[in-house]
Order: structure tokens, then sequence, then C-alpha cells
């Protein structure tokens, strides 16, 4: 393993701009790759500290190509990139083996403590992301519930629907909920209740990393 080597899927020449600058300040090697195939290849016989794979190109996307690396449980951290808020997205890329889920735009800083966090690993945690959001921030049974919906991409008006309440009491609970998780973003919040639903040793390969 190259231990300062990112390889990078992403094909707009601004965005390689700004993360050449970005990693390489941080002390990284930026290797960038402008499709799916040509990372797979260098892939087969290289792993570098972590992948950066942007979830909309042309041809093999990110979703294509992380699904390619964690079936032959690939050993580096692969963390996607996108700016579409996605959730199911998001979601279905944790469960078939994505470190993480980043949304653009993104601080620098931001990237590269995702990118540390990635290779450093995550503890175990709770059995179920209601369950760990609910010891650990103190959410309440309705929040609990609505937690539930939002993380499965529910819209307000289809958890409302459900629930029986307002879709501004839904939205009124979904901003008590990101102010207690201390995200900003739905996306984000349903990438940090997956993470904490998986104890380490269930994990994909590519998620479990020794902690320092």
């Amino acid at each position: 393993m190259t231990e300062n080597e990112i390889f990078i899927l992403e094909d707009d020449l601004t965005t390689r701009a700004m993360l050449r600058v970005v990693l390489e300040k941080a002390g990284y090697q930026p290797v960038f790759f402008a499709d799916g195939e040509a990372l797979i290849a260098k892939a087969r016989y290289a792993s570098p500290a972590c992948i950066l794979l942007d979830l909309c190109l042309p041809g093999t996307s990110g979703l294509d190509v992380l699904g390619q690396l964690t079936n032959r449980t690939y050993p580096a951290p692969i963390l996607m990139v996108s700016g579409q808020g996605d959730i199911p997205t998001a979601v279905h890329a944790l469960r078939i083996g994505a470190a993480d889920f980043v949304e653009k735009p993104f601080s620098p800083a931001d990237l590269v403590a995702r990118i540390e966090s990635a290779g450093a690993g995550l503890p175990a945690q709770a059995a179920s992301p209601v369950e760990y959001f609910k010891q650990s921030r103190g959410l309440t049974r309705r929040e609990c519930e609505v937690l539930d919906h939002l993380i499965a991409g529910s819209s307000s008006k289809v958890i409302a629907r459900k629930l029986g309440i307002s879709p501004r009491t839904i939205e009124d609970h979904r901003s008590r909920i990101l102010q207690k998780a201390g995200v900003k973003t739905t996306a984000q919040l349903s990438i940090m209740a997956f993470e904490g639903a998986q104890p380490q040793k269930d994990r994909p390969a590519a998620f479990r990393r020794t902690v320092h």
C-alpha cells in the first residue's frame, strides 16, 4: 500500500485542480483517473491510502467502480463524492462498502478530515441507526420515528402522512435531530446513522481499519 497516494475518479478539470492543491497541501499525492476502467486497472496491482470516487460520471460510474472494488475486498477505504444530495444513493453506497459519502461543495478541511477518519477506522456502535442516535444524542421517541423515515429517504410530506402529523411538525423534528446530531443536512445525518448501525467486525472489508 502507498501511504500517501490517493486515487481519484473525477473528470471535471476545475475540481481536479482544487483537489490537487488541497491534498498536496495535506501531504497526499493525488493520482487522477478520467474513467472508472482506468482506475480499476490500476487498483488491480496497487493500493493507495484512499480512493475518492465521483458518483455521476459517463461510462462506468463511481458506484460501479465501488461495487467492483468491494467485491474483491479491496483494502483501501473508498469515499464517494457527489453534488447530488441523494440519501438513498448515499445509504446504498455505504451498504456496498463505501467508507463515507462526501457532498459537494465541501470545505478542504472537511475533506481531509473525512479521508483521515476513513483511514483510521470507526469504533463499533449500537445495533441500529435509531438506537445509536437515541443513546448518543438524546432523541425523543417521536424524533426516533422521524429519523427512521428520514434515513429511508422519505420526504417530509410522506413522513407526515405516515405518522399522522403535519409536514411543518416533521420539519421541526428534523431540525432538532440535525442540531442534536451536529450535522447540517439529512444526507450527512443518514450517513452518520448508518455508520453507527454496524459493529466494526460486521462491516465490509473496505470499512475495517485498526483504530490508532
